[in-house]
């Protein structure tokens, strides 16, 4: 079966089950694989989950990277803190249906783990990866979102923030050359 296929047929059985499938659509890559905007509750965990694992491999590049890395680092904190606040105040205030996750997703979390053991280049390297990809993903979800996604607020705000998300992807890109 093609990937087109498979893709279809995995939208298909996520579409016409519950929610919890949904996320498994989202979480596997098959909504952004067909162009699919997520689902509130996906979107605020994934980006929710991206920021956690931003802020936290972030902390580890300023105590074990280069220097460019750690200005690089402390950017990602700075701005993916805000972003966290931003999200959690439009669901504190209701205008944002959904639930902040308290840790991020397994993904994300095995990225982490992979992460703190390393040091020197050999952090640098795959830090620098890992942020290129993650800011892949985040510029996608965020583009899904800020087009198609069903919550008029979160949409803008999507919207709003992927530039910003954009610009962190080009300098991830520039720093894992």
């Amino acid at each position: 079966m093609n990937k087109f296929g498979l893709a279809a047929a995995i939208f298909i059985a996520a579409s016409s089950t519950s929610a919890m499938a949904q996320s498994a659509a989202e979480s596997t890559g098959v909504n952004s694989l067909i162009g699919v905007a997520p689902k509130t509750a996906d979107f605020v965990t994934e980006a929710a989950s991206s920021d956690m694992f931003e802020i936290e491999s972030s902390k580890l590049a300023l105590e074990r990277g280069d220097a460019a890395t750690k200005t690089f680092a402390q950017q990602m904190i700075t701005d993916h803190m805000k972003t966290s606040t931003e999200m959690k105040q439009m669901i504190e205030t209701g205008k944002v249906q959904a639930t902040v996750p308290t840790a991020m997703t397994s993904n994300y979390q095995s990225m982490l783990d992979a992460l703190k053991p390393l040091q020197g280049d050999e952090f640098n390297k795959q830090y620098h990866a890992d942020q290129e990809e993650v800011h892949e993903d985040a510029v996608d979800l965020f583009k899904r979102y800020g087009e198609e996604g069903e919550n008029a607020e979160l949409k803008a705000w999507a919207a709003k923030t992927r530039p910003a998300l954009e610009h962190h992807l080009q300098m991830a890109t520039d720093m894992n050359k």
